[in-house]
């Protein structure tokens, strides 16, 4: 079926950026709206694609109900991809022992990661189409697999993902109730060469760390490549099911 209309949120961010960019040449004849909290530069900008930017305020319920309105405004979409997400900020930093921990960190990297995916899920997946296959996509992390974790660490942010993992599934099942060609799925891009990566990226090999583009290319291939039997599950860059 083909693609005729995108959302992507979180486009501001080098990810979401980078998959905007992609989707735009995967995807000629789509719209594709794109949110995030910030006006879109000249440099996010696409020509000649069909690009139209919003600006979102994730902690206001009715602007990402808005949000979802306007996308679907023309015809329900095709595809969504939440590519939100924080790991740190300048007062907040991952743990490395019981000792570090805070609920002012927890309560920051739940809002971030679970709770705001868990909105637009709320408000975007009601708008996907229900006459052929259509997907929303959240970026997860393989670091919120429970049964992959073998380092420790980073509490607040495991968490937050496993916690993500966990509301794909219940939405993935739910909707399959009401959209049975919908699928919902977490995606894992990798370790991004970005921001968010940037104080952590010392022990990673050097063939490990991915350009936002490549990661986006990837990614995009995945979500081509899902059936209805995907959903409810979590993919890495390269297509491979992440464990629980």
């Amino acid at each position: 079926m083909t693609t005729r209309n995108i959302a992507v949120i979180g486009s501001s961010g080098a990810i979401g950026k980078a998959l905007t960019q992609q989707l735009a040449a995967s995807f000629t004849e789509a719209s594709i709206y794109t949110f995030s909290r910030y006006k879109a530069t000249r440099q996010q900008q696409l020509p000649g694609t069909q690009c139209i930017h919003t600006v979102i305020d994730y902690d206001n319920e009715s602007s990402i109900q808005a949000a979802a309105a306007t996308a679907a405004s023309n015809c329900p979409l095709d595809m969504v991809i939440v590519a939100t997400g924080m790991l740190y900020d300048d007062l907040l930093m991952p743990e490395k022992s019981l000792n570090d921990l805070s609920a002012e960190k927890f309560v920051r990297l739940f809002a971030v990661n679970s709770i705001l995916p868990a909105i637009l899920a709320k408000h975007f997946i009601p708008a996907l189409n229900k006459q052929g296959r259509s997907l929303f996509a959240a970026l997860s992390a393989r670091v919120g697999s429970i049964s992959d974790n073998a380092l420790g660490g980073w509490y607040a942010y495991r968490a937050s993902k496993a916690a993500l993992n966990m509301i794909i599934k219940n939405a993935a099942i739910e909707t399959k109730r009401r959209n049975k060609a919908a699928i919902v799925v977490g995606l894992h891009p990798g370790t991004v060469d970005s921001h968010l990566s940037k104080p952590f990226q010392a022990n990673v090999p050097e063939h490990r760390l991915f350009t936002p583009d490549f990661s986006a290319q990837k990614l995009v291939q995945v979500l081509t490549g899902l059936t209805s039997q995907s959903s409810g599950k979590c993919f890495a860059w390269d297509g491979r099911e992440i464990a629980p």
